[in-house]
């Protein structure tokens, strides 16, 4: 299909899309993330309908992570077999590494070792020949910070990743990243990942304001809060919810009154 087609109905304008920072990068409003849905074996048909439904509505970002399942890889194992069938270059992937993944020393971490040899595991599993994004998941006070964005610098020059993004860092530890990556000549992070939702917005702070100065841009993880904004919770703690899973991402503490019902 080339730009004299009609163009597919994904396109018909319900799905915006807005530039990514200072970057040639459009993101769509709404990006499918792929954290606690698309673990197991194999892909399920519920998976399958959630990616294709989703882009068939315009969504053209999927994101991923070394270690989303469960277990740990699967997810990605299970997206890349389910992308094979839409067009690569109306789709923006995204990983990152950073957490924790596999046993010893190298499983984890902001280090050049575990970063690159993530990245190369995760595009295995994907099936993919480069990410569009990738990310450094979390800071790491135990590495230096010059060496996680050496190793995403080096993503980019070997053609594994497009551009870089980090997730989860300080306001200050954004501030040093960027100002580190224009003192080095580095390829800067064009989008930062945070945590942000009604629930969580210790963003607005002064995050928001920092990327807006430095040209990144920003998108949210857990905007429902794991669901907990979601219509599921009105009537209480429903059955078979993400709450009730044995490695629960929502914390007890997270599931109380005032955030079930807005009343302290």
């Amino acid at each position: 299909m080339t730009a004299a087609d009609p163009p597919p109905s994904r396109y018909d304008g319900r799905m915006p899309y807005r530039q990514c920072g200072k970057s040639g990068v459009k993101l769509p409003l709404l990006s499918l993330g792929c954290w606690h849905n698309f673990g197991g074996d194999t892909p399920s048909s519920e998976q399958t309908d959630m990616i294709k439904t989703s882009f068939d509505g315009g969504i053209t970002h999927f994101d991923l992570a070394n270690n989303y399942g469960p277990p740990y890889g699967s997810a990605e194992h299970n997206v890349g077999k389910i992308l094979k069938d839409l067009p690569r270059d109306e789709l923006l992937v995204s990983s990152k590494a950073g957490y924790d993944m596999w046993h010893g020393p190298y499983g984890q971490g902001g280090s050049r070792k575990h970063l690159l040899a993530s990245l190369d595991q995760s595009l295995k599993r994907t099936n993919l020949e480069y990410f569009d994004i990738f990310y450094s998941h979390c800071f790491d006070s135990n590495v230096p910070l010059e060496e996680t964005l050496t190793a995403l610098d080096t993503a980019v020059k070997q053609g594994k990743a497009l551009y870089v993004g980090i997730s989860s860092y300080s306001t200050k530890q954004t501030k040093e990243a960027v100002e580190a990556c224009k003192n080095l000549n580095l390829v800067v992070p064009i989008i930062h990942q945070p945590n942000y939702s009604m629930l969580n917005r210790w963003v607005e702070q002064d995050l928001l304001d920092l990327c807006g100065d430095q040209g990144l841009g920003v998108i949210a993880f857990c905007p429902l809060f794991q669901g907990l904004l979601s219509d599921k919770y009105l009537d209480g703690i429903p059955p078979n919810c993400r709450f009730s899973l044995p490695l629960s991402p929502l914390r007890k503490n997270e599931v109380n009154e005032q955030n079930l019902t807005g009343h302290s």
